[in-house]
């Protein structure tokens, strides 16, 4: 896909981030689980555990000013394994997605994941990101997923070293529109500059902006 297309079909992206988390986000950027555990030097068997091994609930990370890791209710590795191709192991797969930043294509996405039984009671910071803004600057650094990556249910989808690709190599038709449609668009490791791209940020419970 070009990287036109990829703007004017989806010119808004959507991140969904804990509660009051805005002016931290603003401050050091939208961070990956790994940018965060560098952030508060987390090394050895600590990291460890929050990079490659299942978070069944949520962890705080840091004293005082402290982040928290989501949870990764939906990926547990019994489901997991199930899903991978190419050799990878769930460790391998937990440690490549806590690399990364993870947007939502759709809007419609965002909502159902806001009404996902263990978020529709909790508030949510909403960041809606201007697409063009974004890849003008960050472009060479992202990354297109044709699925929900960290979800097993209902169905422990197949997923591996092909399921994220480059802009230039995601796959599309003879009209140039995506074979699948985007449902992830993932960033490396950090987005420093995320406040120079976000054109929203709403306080949400479920679907209702509060």
């Amino acid at each position: 896909m070009d990287v036109e297309t990829l703007i004017e079909r989806y010119p808004r992206l959507f991140h969904m981030a804990e509660e009051g988390t805005w002016p931290s986000i603003r401050e050091h950027g939208l961070l990956s689980t790994s940018a965060i555990l560098d952030l508060h030097k987390v090394t050895g068997r600590d990291r460890k555990k929050l990079e490659a091994e299942h978070r069944p609930e949520k962890v705080a990370v840091g004293l005082g000013e402290h982040i928290i890791l989501r949870d990764q209710k939906p990926m547990a590795p019994d489901r997991l394994i199930m899903g991978l191709q190419d050799g990878i192991t769930p460790a391998e797969w937990y440690r490549l997605l806590n690399g990364k930043v993870f947007m939502w294509a759709e809007e419609e996405r965002l909502f159902r994941l806001l009404q996902a039984r263990h978020y529709r009671t909790l508030k949510h910071d909403v960041l809606t990101i201007d697409t063009a803004r974004l890849l003008e600057k960050h472009a060479a650094s992202v990354w297109l997923c044709p699925m929900n990556s960290g979800n097993t249910f209902p169905v422990p989808h197949l997923r591996g070293r092909d399921t994220f690709r480059r802009i230039s190599d995601y796959p599309v038709g003879r009209r140039g529109l995506p074979k699948k449609e985007v449902v992830e668009v993932v960033a490396d490791y950090s987005i420093p500059d995320i406040a120079d791209h976000v054109i929203e940020v709403r306080s949400m419970r479920g679907d209702v902006v509060l």
